[in-house]
């Protein structure tokens, strides 16, 4: 965030997108410059972000006494559970939302082995050049997430994030590249994180390379061409200049 100029103080929004340690180690630190900054988490049933959860979910017995009831046998009709961020300012996701015109937090939830319930949010920018979509993990599956950012905007114009895809075999790597530049066209992909090296390589041979450098140091990101090729492209900064929704509103927010 220094190296980028961000100032944590002046968040509209702050969009965290799954509970695991990886994605939200930072956020004691943010909490600490910007203790009142609106968080969207995704709702889970005893989540570490703080849930709520109908009395009726479990079974009760009147033959119990009381003291060896729950709330002595008298619960509220919605049970609230603590998070492990007191004090924070966090709004709860179970569903797809669109916050303001424009951009949209995908909740869906992942059937994997290994995180299976786990529920992860994607944020959504839908700009004058296509969708902007930005991914945590992809715990759900990177095509699943996609194609419910196509029911916003059909044209996929970026994605970054982790896929997820670290121990894929070759296969599930090929079926998912497929899916995004065929089915979907993505124009770009920055994928990062967990997406694995198998998976990077298959993309960096199946997509052109558009070498960039930003004011944070020298990244690439892939574009979608039948012809694979090497731009050497000058700095560039992803700002509301080029990457602004198409309705008149440009929070700056971080996942």
């Amino acid at each position: 965030m220094k190296a980028k100029g961000v100032d944590l103080t002046k968040l509209d929004f702050v969009v965290l997108s799954h509970r695991h340690g990886d994605h939200v180690s930072g956020f004691s630190y943010l909490l600490s410059v910007n203790p009142k900054v609106k968080i969207y988490a995704p709702k889970e049933g005893f989540g570490i972000f703080g849930s709520d959860l109908p009395s009726k979910f479990y079974r009760k017995d009147e033959a119990l006494p009381a003291e060896m009831r729950y709330y002595g046998g008298t619960p509220p009709e919605i049970m609230k559970f603590g998070t492990v961020f007191p004090g924070a300012n966090i709004q709860l996701i179970d569903k797809t939302t669109e916050l303001v015109p424009g951009i949209t937090l995908i909740a869906l939830v992942s059937d994997a082995p290994g995180t299976k319930e786990l529920k992860e949010l994607s944020l959504a920018i839908n700009t004058a050049d296509g969708i902007v979509l930005v991914v945590g993990c992809s715990h759900p599956g990177i095509e699943s997430i996609v194609a419910e950012a196509a029911k916003i905007n059909p044209h996929i114009h970026f994605i970054a994030g982790g896929f997820h895809l670290v121990a894929a075999q070759d296969p599930a790597i090929e079926k998912i590249a497929t899916t995004l530049y065929d089915t979907y066209k993505v124009d770009y992909i920055a994928p990062g994180h967990c997406t694995g090296e198998p998976t990077s390589l298959h993309f960096k041979r199946r997509l052109a390379i558009i070498t960039f450098t930003p004011a944070w140091g020298r990244h690439s990101i892939w574009a979608r061409t039948r012809a694979p090729h090497r731009i050497d492209a000058p700095a560039v900064s992803w700002t509301k200049a080029n990457c602004a929704p198409t309705a008149p509103y440009s929070p700056k927010a971080m996942t």
